[in-house]
């Protein structure tokens, strides 16, 4: 998939080093319920099985490149995708150093134009921290629509975190 900006592509291996640094960053593993490291192991065994198509695998990761530099500046995945209900869940993390760019809006754009395209799927939802101002601005401005909110879901160091539960129909899909 790709934009005038970006590529989304498969996980290669030299992509084990980014990932493990991504994966091992405990300051964000609240944000997708990670409660331990990761070992390279896993992560090379992950890139080496990321062949499997989303039917089998039930999620696909796509790493985000900068066509113009080359760069990878950040990694996107659908996940929990259910074919039979037509639905997935979407996460995104973009580079610390590579925020505020516009990479994580035109990613976004290209994996809907894909689930709903490609996959032709019917609902792609999402989950974010009530705190996570930044994420609902994006996740809204691509008309994901707030549908309720979980209280005390995630628990950050000696605080709870409300969660919304965000959700985009495909209205051209029956």
């Amino acid at each position: 998939m790709k934009s005038k900006n970006l590529l989304l592509r498969a996980p290669e291996p030299a992509d084990i080093d980014l990932l493990y640094k991504w994966e091992n960053d405990s300051r964000i593993w609240y944000l997708s319920n990670t409660v331990a490291p990761i070992s390279r192991h896993l992560l090379e065994e992950y890139i080496l099985t990321a062949y499997q198509d989303i039917y089998t695998a039930k999620q696909l990761r796509l790493m985000i490149d900068n066509v113009n530099t080359g760069e990878t500046v950040g990694c996107i995945d659908l996940f929990d995708f259910d074919p039979v209900n037509l639905r997935a869940g979407i996460g995104i993390l973009i580079s610390d150093n590579q925020r505020n760019k516009g990479y994580a809006s035109e990613a976004l754009a290209l994996l809907i134009d894909y689930a709903f395209n490609t996959l032709n799927l019917h609902q792609l939802y999402c989950n974010i921290t009530t705190n996570n101002e930044v994420s609902l601005k994006l996740f809204k401005k691509h008309n994901f629509k707030n549908i309720g909110i979980k209280k005390d879901w995630t628990r950050l160091k000696d605080k709870w975190l409300d969660e919304y539960i965000l959700q985009l129909i495909n209205t051209n899909k029956i």
